[in-house]
């Protein structure tokens, strides 16, 4: 299926592995032109050494001067931006709420909410140009959930569902269309970190961890990077043009967060 954005100019923040990876190179199969950061030197190294065709630059999202860099950088050698994808973010600490470090605490939501704030408003001067714009904050099943344990990260998460239904209103006008993505379990290191940190902290095995997380969907599976990439890649299409200030599931119709 032609998608109709070949020559799209996208950013994709945290772009050089994973999900983030995954979202650039389905823009790329697509015909876009992307442009990605991250705050991990060896995956962008990595990236510089297979995916020619995409940019890449440092940053961390939660730093500001970093991120002004950034755009700068992008924009120039895109000529402009049409999407971007606020896809940085951190597991944050796993623990009871007593037991968490104010400075951990802090850490997660600077990268997880304040850095989609720190990216939107520089993105938004040159979304206002664009004929097909548009925003795609990645939030989390922990952004719809109770998530016991991981409250940092889930408030943060829930941060990013109210900014993106105020952005989608405030920017409708503009015909900047603002939605956001909810993964559910997603298959790669990170969940699985998560996964082995929950288990530690309840006394269960790996096993026994992910069965409990599994229980509460509908689907036994992994989500993949390539579904949420896929997703995206839509939502940013002219065949999107009209969806805007959702909260779009992908989970496996996840029922709760265990």
């Amino acid at each position: 299926m032609d998608m109709g954005i070949a020559g799209l100019r996208v950013l994709v923040t945290a772009g050089a592995a994973g999900i983030g990876l995954g979202i650039a190179r389905a823009f790329v199969r697509e015909g876009a032109r992307v442009h990605v950061c991250d705050v991990d030197e060896d995956a962008l190294s990595r990236l510089a050494g297979g995916d020619h065709g995409i940019g890449r630059s440092l940053c961390d999202v939660a730093d500001r001067a970093a991120v002004a860099r950034l755009f700068r950088t992008a924009v120039a050698e895109l000529g402009g931006l049409d999407v971007l994808v606020n896809n940085a973010g951190i597991a944050g600490p796993t623990g009871r709420v007593e037991d968490i470090h104010p400075e951990d605490w802090d850490r997660c939501l600077e990268v997880c909410l304040t850095g989609q704030f720190n990216c939107a408003r520089l993105a938004v001067p040159h979304l206002r140009q664009s004929t097909n714009a548009s925003i795609v904050n990645l939030s989390s099943a922990a952004g719809k959930y109770g998530f016991a344990m991981r409250s940092p990260y889930a408030a943060a998460k829930w941060g990013v569902i109210g900014f993106t239904k105020s952005l989608a209103i405030e920017l409708g006008e503009a015909g900047i269309r603002v939605n956001a993505i909810l993964p559910g379990l997603v298959a790669g290191d990170r969940q699985r970190r998560v996964l082995e940190a929950k288990a530690q902290n309840l006394g269960i095995s790996y096993a026994e961890m992910e069965a409990q997380a599994f229980s509460f969907t509908s689907i036994k599976d992994y989500v993949t990077a390539e579904q949420i990439a896929d997703q995206i890649v839509f939502l940013a299409s002219p065949r999107g043009r009209t969806i805007s200030g959702q909260a779009i599931s992908i989970d496996g119709d996840m029922r709760m967060l265990g």
